[in-house]
């Protein structure tokens, strides 16, 4: 799992709902026109069809139900900012929050929160689901994605995963239930994202980084390869998180960890 050029498939743990559900859902003639989605803009809602959903204009949308902040609520929301948009993003729960920073590590393009609220049939009548986010990656590639731990994942939960799964199959876009994370991705992502905004390098740090690591080697001895392997460090998290140099993300991070020169070397 080279972190210069993973996806998000290969960052979160697998997760696919149980096939019994899909047949439960009315995917009959003309299921496409039947089957709606309510957008949100400039204040109104308005309905799409999925058989016409290329013609929204997603990055006008706005969110179709707004955060709440409550002093009893058992949930925490708040905004999470991202180096690749350069704007707040808004989650509900720290499992949201840990899914924006994953994204921030790939340099998606955009992300909107609640983005729409999808109308489906079943076979005990109509529901509604609202996913948590929609998602265009850096290679214009769509994601709808959804939050939930999986000791929390319902019977109703599943119906409605299975009828949004139906929903990005028809758009040609890709769906996944983030319910955790392959093992050690959360903990190196979190120690780099300790350095993933903007540095300043007036000694010219990184270039011996870059240099050191034309050949894989231990993150230890890269940083040491430098004038200042203290300052370094800070530095070489930095070229990892924006891919000019790449780990291995199924492992934890350490000073024995293997450096090599990432995809993004010469950005």
């Amino acid at each position: 799992m080279a972190s210069d050029s993973c996806g998000l498939e290969q960052l979160v743990a697998p997760y696919a709902v149980d096939e019994g559900v899909e047949t439960r859902l009315s995917l009959g003639q003309g299921w496409l026109r039947r089957w709606t989605t309510a957008w949100r803009f400039d204040g109104e809602e308005v309905i799409w069809a999925l058989r016409d959903l290329e013609s929204v204009p997603l990055f006008r949308s706005q969110l179709v139900r707004r955060f709440g902040w409550g002093t009893r609520q058992r949930h925490r929301p708040g905004l999470q900012f991202m180096v690749s948009t350069g704007r707040h993003h808004g989650f509900e729960s720290l499992e949201e929050q840990r899914l924006l920073l994953a994204l921030d590590f790939l340099r998606v393009r955009e992300v909107l929160p609640q983005p729409f609220r999808l109308s489906f049939e079943h076979s005990e009548g109509r529901a509604e689901h609202i996913p948590d986010f929609l998602v265009v990656m850096a290679d214009g590639g769509r994601w709808v994605l959804d939050v939930r731990p999986r000791a929390l994942v319902g019977d109703a939960d599943e119906l409605k995963f299975a009828a949004t799964g139906e929903l990005t199959t028809a758009c040609g876009w890709r769906y996944a239930v983030v319910t955790g994370w392959r093992p050690h991705v959360w903990s190196v992502l979190d120690a780099l994202s300790a350095q993933r905004r903007p540095v300043d390098d007036p000694l010219g740090l990184q270039v011996e980084l870059l240099a050191a690591a034309k050949e894989p080697v231990a993150f230890g001895d890269l940083v040491q390869a430098t004038r200042l392997p203290v300052v370094a460090r800070a530095h070489a998290l930095h070229l990892i998180w924006h891919g000019r140099l790449a780990i291995e993300l199924a492992e934890p991070l350490s000073d024995a960890t293997l450096v090599s020169a990432g995809a993004r070397r010469d950005a």
